[in-house]
């Protein structure tokens, strides 16, 4: 899964979405319920940090595998590390 602004279409982060998170996400419009790997199983975005999304609209990609979430960014930070993106990260020396 994406997550992207709706407004700036910035890209604020990449994560896993299995068939049980997704059905959640679209029952309750709110912060997308997402399968982590780590803790081995369903949270909320911004369950503890209260930095949480609203789901605005959502996108299948053509090839059925990918959804894209557009989201409202309730807080500031939709990075656990507290930047407003996951990607803050420039390669350096690279074009």
């Amino acid at each position: 899964m994406i997550v992207q602004d709706f407004q700036s279409r910035d890209v604020l982060m990449v994560a896993y979405m299995n068939e049980e998170a997704w059905e959640k996400t679209k029952a309750t419009g709110k912060s997308p319920l997402l399968h982590s790997r780590s803790r081995k199983g369903p949270w909320f975005k911004g369950e503890e940090s209260g930095n949480f999304q609203e789901v605005k609209d959502a996108f299948i990609d053509c090839d059925s595998d990918t959804i894209l979430l557009q989201v409202h960014q309730v807080g500031g930070a939709a990075c656990h590390e507290g930047y407003r993106s996951c990607f803050f990260r420039q390669r350096a020396g690279e074009d």
